[in-house]
C-alpha cells in the first residue's frame, strides 16, 4: 500500500468517525433542522444538479440505451460479489445492498377504490386486497451496528396472489416495490454506479463522492439531507428513486407514506451504547401494541426533461405532478424474530422485475436490477446452498 493510500484510508475513517458522531448527536437537532431547511436546501441543490443537464427532447415514458450499460453492469456484478465474499463466509452469506434485515413481517395490501381511472392500470385496475410480506433492512454491504450505519433504510413489499404473465418468469404469482429513504438515487446512472461500488469494495466508499477528480459532490449533499439517524423503519418515508411504467406509455414514481406513530427511542444515547439492532426492537415493541399503516402513493410524469427516465438523480417535482394515494398497506399486530423468519427471508429474492407488463422498470438503473440482482441472488443462495422460495402468504414460522 503506497503512502497516498495509506493517507486517504486514514482520513476517511476520520470522516467515517465524525459520521458516526453526528448520527449519536443528530436525535437533538436533526428534525428542527429538516423542518426547517430540508426543502429549501434541496431545491438549490436540485436547481445546480439541473443546470448542467440538458433537454434531450424525449417524450413521456421513453427510455435511452448508452453503449457502455453492460460493461458499467458487468463491472457492477463482478466488484458487488467481490464485496459479498470479502464481508461473509459461506452459509451466512447477506444480500449485497440492503444487506440488514431488521424484520419481515406479513401484511395485506389494498387498492383504493377512488383512484383515478388512468391510474388503474396493472395491480392498481381492480379494488382488491393482496397477501404481503415487508422486508425492512439497512445498508451493504455489511451489517453494522445500528448506529453505526451510514442512515440509510429501505422497504420492499413483495405482493402475492398477483395474476397475470410476469416479466421474470421465476416468480408466477408475485409483484415486488423496493424503495429507499431517499427521494433520489445514490448514483445518477449505472455508469457511476460502478465507480462507487470500486469504492465500496476499497472501504472508501465517501471518496466516490469527494474524489476532486471525478466530484459527485451535488448528490452526496442531496443523500445527506435524508439520511440521517433513523429510529424505527415503522415510521419512515420510502422512495422507489427509479420510475416504472404505468400502463404503456406513462410512467411513475412510488413511495411508501408512514400513518402511524411508531416507538422512536434509542437508549443510551449521545455517548453510550445502543442496542446492536434496536431498530428491530422498535419495530418489535410498536407492532406488539398495535397495527401499523402505510399509504403507497403514486407520482406520474408530466414532463419528460424534468422528470427524467434515464438519471435517478433528478428528484421529480411534486409542484409538477403531486403524490396520488392508490393502496395502502396494513401491517398487523405480530411477532417476527423467530429465527425460523428471520431463515425464510433468506430464501426471499426481492426484485422490481418480478412484476406485470404493465409496470416495467425503466431507466439504466432499473434495466441493470434486472441481472445485477438475479445474479446477485443466485450467487448468494448458491453461497448459502439455499434454494429459491416464491412465498404464498401461508407459511408458518412457529
Amino acid at each position: 500500500m503506497t503512502l497516498k493510500t495509506r493517507v486517504l484510508k486514514f482520513i476517511h475513517r476520520i470522516l467515517v468517525q465524525l459520521m458516526h458522531l453526528e448520527r449519536r448527536l443528530e436525535p437533538w437537532f436533526r428534525p428542527q433542522w429538516n423542518w426547517l431547511f430540508r426543502e429549501p436546501s434541496a431545491a438549490v441543490i436540485q436547481f445546480f444538479i439541473n443546470l448542467w443537464r440538458r433537454d434531450e427532447g424525449k417524450q413521456l415514458a421513453e427510455e435511452s440505451i448508452a453503449k457502455d450499460e453492460e460493461q458499467s453492469l458487468d463491472a457492477i456484478i463482478d466488484l458487488m460479489m467481490d464485496q459479498m465474499r470479502g464481508h461473509f463466509k459461506p452459509g451466512a452469506y447477506e444480500r449485497g445492498g440492503n444487506t440488514k434485515t431488521h424484520g419481515i413481517l406479513r401484511a395485506t395490501v389494498t387498492i383504493r377504490d377512488d383512484l383515478p381511472e388512468h391510474c388503474r392500470k396493472g395491480v392498481f385496475a381492480t379494488p382488491r386486497s393482496f397477501p404481503a410480506y415487508v422486508r425492512y433492512s439497512g445498508p451493504g454491504p455489511d451489517v453494522p451496528a445500528d448506529i453505526d450505519d451510514v442512515g440509510f433504510a429501505s422497504m420492499a413489499v413483495k405482493l402475492m396472489d398477483v395474476p397475470g404473465e410476469k416479466l421474470m418468469q421465476e416468480e408466477r404469482y408475485t409483484q415486488d416495490f423496493i424503495t429507499i429513504c431517499t427521494p433520489t438515487f445514490v448514483t445518477p446512472n449505472t455508469r457511476e454506479n460502478a465507480k462507487l461500488q470500486y469504492w465500496s469494495l476499497v472501504d472508501m466508499p465517501i471518496y466516490y463522492f469527494l474524489n476532486p477528480k471525478d466530484s459527485h459532490l451535488l448528490d452526496f449533499l442531496m443523500q445527506s439531507l435524508w439520511n440521517e439517524t433513523q429510529y424505527n423503519p415503522l415510521g419512515q418515508r420510502y422512495w422507489s428513486c427509479v420510475p416504472y411504467l404505468l400502463g404503456e406509455g406513462q410512467a411513475m414514481m412510488y413511495s411508501f407514506v408512514p400513518k402511524t406513530e411508531v416507538d422512536r427511542e434509542i437508549p443510551g444515547l449521545p455517548f453510550g451504547t445502543p442496542p446492536f439492532n434496536y431498530l428491530r426492537e422498535n419495530m418489535i415493541k410498536t407492532l406488539s401494541k398495535k397495527d401499523v399503516e402505510f399509504d403507497l402513493m403514486i407520482q406520474l410524469q408530466t414532463d419528460p426533461h424534468r422528470m427524467p427516465i434515464e438519471n435517478a438523480a433528478v428528484r421529480w417535482p411534486e409542484k409538477l405532478s403531486p403524490f396520488i394515494p392508490a393502496a395502502t398497506v396494513h401491517i398487523p399486530r405480530q411477532q417476527f424474530d423467530s429465527e425460523k423468519q428471520f431463515e425464510f427471508a433468506k430464501g426471499l429474492k426481492m426484485n422490481p422485475w418480478h412484476c406485470l407488463p404493465e409496470h416495467r422498470p425503466l431507466g439504466n438503473q432499473s434495466r441493470a436490477r434486472l441481472r445485477m440482482y438475479y445474479e446477485l441472488s443466485k450467487f448468494r443462495q448458491r453461497m448459502n446452498q439455499a434454494d429459491h422460495y416464491e412465498p404464498v402468504g401461508d407459511e408458518v414460522f412457529d
